[in-house]
């Protein structure tokens, strides 16, 4: 028995041993390993043993400002850059010389004497009416039949008989002006659309006017200035 084993350690057997064990220490340490990285398992759930990650420190860039971009200013409404129309030349007309027109001619509508004022702000006594009034024209007595003329230029626009002032003609002159012709003769000369002229005989002086019969044979004459009654002095001195 001695004598075998010795044989064993020293021919080829010896060899083949040695072989053998280092293997089964090589398979010993294999499965140590792969124990260790086996996950352990408690109560049928897995459990994992991370290693925590390296942690990093950043540092913010740094940029040299000469090497940064020149700032945009931000866009707004008003900085908004505008094309420019091209203007358009004006055509000037050529100069057209002004022929000045006629001045307005106004004249008397009849000559005589005044009966009775113009009187708005004051009341006069009526002879006729036997009462105090005010009194919107002027009246100038003048035998019956006298001419009566129209003050001025216009348009004539009405030819009424009026129960109180008797047939009445008026005239439109333009810029405001309405002229008022009454206690005329009851057929006048002219009618309503007829366009006169200063001085045109448009009636003769009659005895109409119901109102003003006590002061005898006259025209009733009155002016208004855009609806306002006026002294017909004050219009016939233009």
């Amino acid at each position: 028995m001695k004598n075998r084993f010795k044989n064993l350690l020293e021919g080829t057997g010896f060899y083949a041993t040695l072989s053998v064990c280092i293997l089964a220490v090589g398979v010993a340490g294999y499965l140590l390993f792969l124990q260790d990285e086996t996950p352990s398992t408690t109560t049928g759930e897995e459990s994992f043993q991370e290693s925590p990650l390296p942690v990093m420190e950043v540092k913010p860039l740094e940029i040299p400002p000469s090497s940064l971009p020149e700032e945009t200013p931000e866009t707004t409404a008003d900085t908004v850059p505008t094309t420019a129309m091209p203007e358009i030349p004006v055509e000037i007309p050529a100069h057209t010389p002004v022929v000045p027109a006629a001045p307005q001619l106004v004249v008397e509508p009849l000559q005589g004497q005044t009966v009775a004022a113009f009187s708005v702000d004051a009341l006069l006594y009526d002879e006729t009416m036997g009462d105090w009034r005010t009194h919107d024209g002027i009246d100038i007595g003048a035998q019956v039949g006298s001419h009566v003329r129209s003050a001025s230029a216009g348009t004539v626009l009405s030819v009424k008989q009026d129960p109180l002032m008797g047939t009445t003609v008026v005239i439109d002159h333009g810029n405001g002006y309405h002229t008022t012709y009454a206690n005329l003769q009851s057929r006048p000369t002219v009618e309503a659309g007829d366009s006169v002229t200063a001085g045109q005989v448009i009636g003769a002086v009659g005895t109409t006017a119901a109102a003003e019969t006590a002061r005898g044979p006259h025209l009733h004459f009155s002016v208004e200035k855009n609806g306002d009654v006026v002294d017909p002095r004050q219009y016939l001195s233009k």
